[in-house]
């Protein structure tokens, strides 16, 4: 009587079967880290603007002086206050006026919002993408509730992005990829 030999080994079928399976895990491994990669950068978007925003008020309530040089700068961003204003106000020995110091921190701060601090191929890359600022308080500088409003350009839509006016038109058609933080803060140029 002859004896039959176990067979050893895996089948076609089951080497198959287990590449799919594999394959699979690799696919959501990957789109799961597209995903991570996407909200990491919007996280980091997100938390310059608010930083952006906390620096510009914190400028505005230490020159209270030039509340109208802030409010009268118009929407920042996109290199709209041009080339760097004089005097520098740098040098202790020849202080700056209040409105030559706003213009100024005006300035400084939008080369820091388009991230002209970064530079690769003469083009500042450490931004936030396609940023308008818009600053808004009571006319004239005077005592009262004072919002900057940081937009830029999102990577994906969202549903709603809001009633705010600030940048309308420049984040695709009804603003779907605006991303917007807004800081109220109240200054009295008296204290």
């Amino acid at each position: 009587m002859m004896r039959r030999k176990r067979q050893r080994g895996f089948s076609l079928i089951e080497v198959l079967v287990s590449t799919v399976v594999f394959g699979i895990g690799v696919l959501g491994i990957t789109s799961l880290n597209a995903i991570s990669k996407r909200s990491s950068y919007q996280s980091v978007q997100r938390s310059s603007a608010a930083q952006l925003s906390f620096a510009l008020l914190e400028d505005m309530r230490s020159n209270t002086g030039a509340l109208a040089v802030y409010l009268a700068a118009g929407d920042l961003g996109r290199g709209s206050q041009g080339v760097e204003p004089t005097p520098l106000c740098d040098d202790p020995a020849l202080p700056c006026t209040a409105a030559e110091l706003a213009t100024h921190n005006l300035w400084d701060w939008e080369q820091l919002l388009d991230g002209n601090l970064e530079r690769s191929g003469g083009v500042g890359v450490g931004g936030l993408i396609t940023p308008t600022v818009c600053i808004r308080g009571p006319a004239g500088g005077v005592t009262g509730m004072y919002t900057v409003t940081v937009t830029w350009l999102g990577s994906v839509q969202i549903a709603s992005p809001g009633p705010n006016n600030c940048g309308t038109g420049l984040y695709g058609p009804g603003n779907v990829f605006r991303r917007t933080v807004v800081l109220r803060s109240y200054i009295d140029p008296s204290i």
